[in-house]
């Protein structure tokens, strides 16, 4: 099943024109031909052509049916871009696959990037949405420090090296069923993030005895979550 990026108007799918020129230039599609379309709602669309050109494209809807991959929990990931962008671009790729709510990427005292290109992130992010058939994307937010992200956070975790009293993710109980998990960049948090975490009720969390990489850390946290609701 190949799926096309829409938005919804009444009975009809809109897609621009990113979506529309493989349509019409690479599987020469035209009025009358059935397209399976997403539309970031947890829903599948199934729809016929109603007017297609490199600018943009029509559908009508046939049917829909939900997304049986569609998340029960919400995970928003915070996690420091790696110098290595590769890196970070693969946990990316694979955490959306895996299945996830809303990526931030976040600014730290011994980060080693500082900049991101967050159009090249959404590309990442819509092909893994769409090679592993799930009909809603993850949020992908722009980056901003540290400080700024644990502001809007009531409730978290926050994974580091330090030593001190930790649980692990998979024991950890949360009756609000939100999780916001924050992974430090190559050098870890520093002790006066840890501290501002933990000011702000942030609580310390282990991934297991090894020393992990960034993104290595970050899919284990998806992961972890992600076994650990399926199972339930």
């Amino acid at each position: 099943m190949q799926l096309f990026l829409g938005s919804l108007e009444g009975e009809i799918i809109r897609l621009e024109a990113s979506e529309a020129h493989h349509l019409f230039k690479v599987l020469r599609k035209s009025p009358g031909d059935v397209i399976q379309a997403i539309v970031n709602d947890g829903h599948f669309y199934e729809a016929t052509l109603i007017e297609v050109t490199k600018k943009g494209a029509l559908a009508k809807i046939n049917s829909s049916r939900i997304d049986p991959t569609d998340l029960n929990y919400k995970l928003n990931m915070y996690v420091a871009p790696t110098k290595n962008i590769d890196r970070f671009e693969w946990f990316l790729e694979k955490a959306t696959e895996i299945g996830l709510t809303s990526v931030t990427p976040i600014l730290c005292e011994r980060s080693e990037r500082k900049v991101v290109k967050p159009e090249r992130l959404q590309k990442i992010v819509l092909s893994a949405t769409k090679q592993s058939l799930k009909a809603r994307l993850p949020l992908l937010h722009p980056m901003v420090s540290f400080q700024e992200a644990i502001k809007g956070v009531n409730e978290g975790y926050i994974a580091h090296c330090e030593h001190g009293a930790k649980e692990h993710l998979m024991k950890i109980k949360n009756t609000s069923n939100t999780w916001n998990v924050f992974i430090g960049p190559e050098g870890d948090f520093s002790p006066k993030e840890i501290q501002m975490a933990n000011d702000k009720h942030l609580s310390n969390i282990s991934l297991g005895e090894s020393r992990l990489r960034t993104e290595t850390a970050a899919l284990l946290a998806v992961t972890a979550l992600n076994l650990r609701f399926i199972t339930s």
